[in-house]
């Protein structure tokens, strides 16, 4: 899968790292392909390629918390502290008490409607919290396909915002 990162216009935006864990998911997903065969015992190589999307989830969280700080959506203490939660301010769901932390609706506000937000809610909770959590009744695993499409559902979104929200990159 070809993903030309540096040809993103919010490439320049990011930090290194966030850069370097982007293509940390691109590297070993194409790695990982030629690894995948099968085993002679015909069991495959890999149960689950969830470790290809973690580095893009990670830097999928630097990028989000750098567009609100520079947004003015979060505080300078929420950017730098350990309190504040991605999952939790974009969640589209959060009760009525907690919606003065909502960045999700200051998405909405500040950048036409729903659907950029609902957007990177969708990139958040399927790149991110459907790959990182392991639930009992849900032993869901990524396959190498899932796992391609999900670091591009999270580049798309950084692509979405980054066009659509009226920040200079």
């Amino acid at each position: 899968m070809e993903f030309n990162l540096e040809k993103r216009n919010w490439w320049g935006y990011v930090e290194e790292d966030l850069q370097k864990l982007l293509e940390s998911s691109v590297f070993l997903l194409n790695v990982s392909r030629s690894w995948g065969a099968d085993l002679p015992n015909g069991r495959k190589a890999f149960h689950d390629y969830s470790f290809c999307v973690f580095p893009a989830a990670k830097a999928y969280e630097g990028f989000l918390k750098k567009m609100f700080f520079d947004m003015k959506f979060i505080t300078e203490a929420e950017y730098y502290g350990k309190h504040f939660r991605i999952g939790k301010a974009l969640n589209p769901f959060l009760e009525k008490k907690y919606r003065r932390e909502s960045v999700y609706d200051r998405v909405v506000n500040y950048c036409g409607g729903k659907e950029l937000a609902d957007i990177l809610w969708e990139a958040w909770k399927n790149g991110r919290n459907l790959v990182f959590h392991w639930f009992p009744e849900e032993k869901k695993v990524i396959s190498f396909e899932e796992a391609g499409k999900l670091i591009e559902q999270i580049l798309s979104a950084m692509d979405k915002m980054s066009t659509e929200c009226k920040i200079k990159l």
